[in-house]
């Protein structure tokens, strides 16, 4: 066990789909018309939506002692939201879901909105330097939690499964997207939800995967262990030097940003009440698995990797190529695994090509 839960790589690789997940949420019905409490998120509704979670707190990032102003940016944008999910994964059918909007001053016209999805045990304040940019160059820009990371529900959930989690984020796009298309992109693990939640989904019109997971599958040994050794292994994945030695390989220049304020950045959410429990439902249930699902998707898709990646093996953007229908390959250079982190400009500019492309021609609706 203890093999499995320190060696560092592998934490970073932990995922994979459970493909019978529903994709397109049925088992609830959708409200025709909703609004928010704290104005609109929306750029097609200027309305108040009442599934606001008023009690949610952001994180404090001063009181953690984190010195990042992009980071204390984003969370002072941070909400949550509640979602409709099937009664397997809560009992009243609803679970709260953690994002922050970036929405631009000036729209570029024609562009899809963009949900962004984070890696593994991580949370949406991964995207707090990407985000900014994107809006500044136009782009509608989502970052969300996936259900059990990061700062969504916790408490009175059934199931933090992989199927779960793509489920909530199916969810939280039914109430926020109001009916539009999107271009989804995910980051490592989050890769693998994107594309469980792209394959097959007709409000899908575009993917991005930054140095994605698409071709590893499942959690290994940790799956069949007894719950009890599972929660202490757990354990292990929020020890300070762990999370260091992760720190470090995630990093081309690791000088400039593997740095104390990283750490406390991305170990902030693990000190939530119940985020182990979470965590152990989401091993035990297997992880996710991608591998099959990614020939699935047919719509235009950005591969954006870092040239220096020392997590992912650099084969692996060659094979999302190969696999899907219609892709690109954009190099990120002296860039490690995480370019939305330690290139976020250079990102930004290569995804603000792609969702520009003639490929997208979507009539932007604005609630200006």
């Amino acid at each position: 066990m203890l093999h499995v839960v320190t060696n560092v790589k592998s934490l970073l690789l932990i995922g994979g789909i459970i493909t019978t997940c529903s994709r397109q949420c049925n088992a609830f019905t959708i409200p025709t018309k909703i609004s928010f409490r704290n104005g609109p998120i929306s750029v097609l509704s200027k309305e108040i939506i009442s599934l606001l979670d008023d009690t949610f707190i952001p994180p404090d990032t001063i009181a953690a002692g984190i010195s990042e102003q992009a980071c204390a940016d984003a969370a002072s944008k941070m909400q949550r939201i509640n979602v409709p999910v099937s009664e397997s994964v809560s009992e009243n059918g609803s679970v709260g879901v953690s994002f922050i909007h970036w929405k631009p001053d000036v729209p570029k016209k024609g562009t899809l909105p963009l949900l962004l999805v984070h890696g593994f045990d991580s949370s949406c304040l991964e995207y707090r330097r990407l985000g900014p940019i994107l809006a500044k160059m136009g782009i509608d820009t989502y970052a969300v939690d996936l259900l059990g990371w990061g700062y969504t529900q916790l408490n009175d959930v059934k199931s933090f499964s992989a199927k779960a989690k793509v489920e909530a984020l199916a969810g939280f796009w039914e109430i926020v997207g109001q009916g539009r298309d999107v271009c989804v992109g995910g980051a490592s693990l989050g890769g693998a939800a994107a594309i469980e939640f792209a394959a097959g989904n007709p409000r899908v019109k575009g993917c991005i995967l930054i140095d994605a997971q698409g071709f590893v599958d499942g959690v290994g040994p940790m799956a069949s262990l007894p719950k009890f050794l599972a929660q202490a292994g757990v354990q292990v994945l929020k020890s300070v030097p762990l999370r260091q030695s992760a720190n470090q390989m995630s990093y081309y220049d690791k000088e400039t940003y593997a740095t104390d304020d990283a750490l406390k950045v991305g170990r902030l959410h693990v000190l939530r009440e119940g985020w182990s429990d979470a965590l152990v439902s989401f091993m035990l249930d297997g992880g996710f698995y991608p591998s099959k699902k990614v020939a699935e998707i047919k719509e235009p898709t950005l591969i954006l990797w870092g040239r220096q990646d020392n997590i992912l093996e650099i084969e692996f953007a060659q094979k999302f190529l190969d696999t899907l229908p219609d892709a690109q390959l954009q190099w990120v250079e002296e860039c490690g695994h995480v370019p939305h982190l330690e290139q976020p400009i250079a990102a930004a500019e290569r995804i603000t090509t792609f969702l520009s492309s003639k490929k997208f021609e979507v009539k932007y609706q604005s609630s200006q």
